[in-house]
């Protein structure tokens, strides 16, 4: 979950700070509508409040960022040569809850620095309670942890260890120099929940042991006896480790992705820094090259060949699918290198937070892009329709 856009960390869209914090924005449009909040005309006090409420909270998770999380399952389950299944969504809503349960423990563990560099934030402003966010925190990541754990045992180790990066980074680590791996770590991690949660392994329930009644017992023998009824397999949510491995390569370029976006953002605040969006920009030059070329065989890095139990992924097949994936590869640098590359030249800090707002944005066509590398351009094209809905979400919630 890559900096800005996911749990723990606070990125910036064109005008306003993340992780080092920003001037207090008195003239923001309010969240939900309005100015500041306010009530809309012809509203009840009541229906005000509540929507102030709504609102606050909305603002408080970032309800507009949450369209960059799917695609990591998505992806996850692409890599791997499989359709989207239960396993992917169970995958899907998880990775929701944990991500939003790092939005609340955010701004739960940033009340005192918001306090003084962002006022107008939901806690610092008083229209959330810190209790109530670290509250809903907790539950988030209950939840998350067992819409996971119905997805099988290591679904939930996966699950685990991304719930306790997330709150490392937003604790401890957000302020340290291991804060972008930790973000890389969680977005990798989020990739690879979706593909555990999807990847099964076909297991024949074993025949349940024959009833003999004790007169049974003394009848004679049939001459010829009955052939055994059929029993149904039934899918048992053990992943194979070489068939996951598949999922290795994309978990690695989103995490790759997700650690230059959070090296950037550590200098949105004050801007100065040529060599972060310089870095940042190379990273995404490479990615975009790499998730722009499709592996010759994928199934022979796997030991012993093909997994007789999981598909190979396979390269898009047609001119129209490896249309699409250079399609998606160049939004994900239209994106994201050309802010990267302004901010390099002037490193001011309305620049350099629009950069990390277009690595932010670039997280769904990079998802899309994977998804058709490993063969599953549909899912390519449903992912970049979420671009118009985010789009259309952050001018009223900010994402940031």
């Amino acid at each position: 979950m890559p900096s800005g856009s996911e749990p723990g960390t606070v990125a910036a869209t064109d005008g306003l700070s993340g992780a080092g914090g920003t001037a207090p924005a008195p003239d923001r449009r309010g969240t939900m509508g309005g100015r500041g909040g306010g009530a809309a005309p012809g509203t009840g006090p009541r229906l005000a409040g509540v929507r102030d409420r709504a609102g606050a909270w909305a603002e408080l998770l970032r309800v507009s960022a949450l369209f960059s999380v799917p695609g990591d399952a998505l992806a996850g389950a692409a890599a791997l040569g499989r359709r989207p299944d239960r396993g992917t969504a169970l995958a899907v809503a998880a990775s929701l809850c944990l991500y939003e349960a790092g939005m609340a423990l955010n701004d739960w563990a940033d009340r005192e620095e918001d306090a003084v560099d962002r006022p107008h934030r939901p806690i610092p402003s008083g229209r959330v309670a810190p209790g109530a966010a670290l509250a809903v925190a907790g539950a988030l990541t209950a939840a998350g942890l067992a819409l996971a754990a119905r997805a099988g045992r290591p679904s939930l180790a996966v699950a685990s260890g991304l719930a306790a990066t997330v709150w490392s980074y937003d604790l401890y680590l957000k302020h340290t120099p291991a804060g972008p791996a930790a973000m890389a770590t969680a977005r990798s991690l989020d990739l690879l929940l979706g593909a555990t949660a999807t990847a099964k392994v076909t297991v024949a329930r074993p025949p349940a042991p024959a009833q003999v009644s004790p007169r049974a017992a003394h009848a004679p023998a049939p001459a010829k006896a009955p052939a055994a009824a059929a029993v149904p397999a039934r899918a048992t949510p053990v992943p194979p480790p070489p068939a996951l491995r598949a999922a290795f390569p994309a978990a690695a370029i989103l995490g790759a992705h997700t650690y230059a976006v959070t090296v950037v953002s550590r200098h949105e605040a004050q801007g100065g820094s040529t060599v972060a969006p310089l870095g940042a920009l190379a990273a995404t030059l490479a990615l975009g090259a790499t998730v722009a070329n499709t592996p010759r065989h994928p199934g022979d890095s796997r030991p012993g060949g093909d997994s007789p139990l999981v598909r190979p992924p396979g390269r898009p097949a047609g001119t129209a699918a490896r249309l699409l994936l250079t399609a998606f590869a160049g939004a994900y640098l239209r994106t994201a290198a050309r802010p990267q590359l302004y901010a390099a030249l002037n490193p001011s800090p309305p620049l350099t937070q629009r950069a990390v707002g277009g690595g932010i944005r670039a997280m769904i066509p990079l998802q899309a892009a994977l998804a058709a590398r490993a063969g599953a351009p549909v899912t390519g094209l449903v992912l970049m329709g979420l671009v118009p809905l985010a789009r259309a979400l952050a001018r009223k919630v900010s994402p940031t």
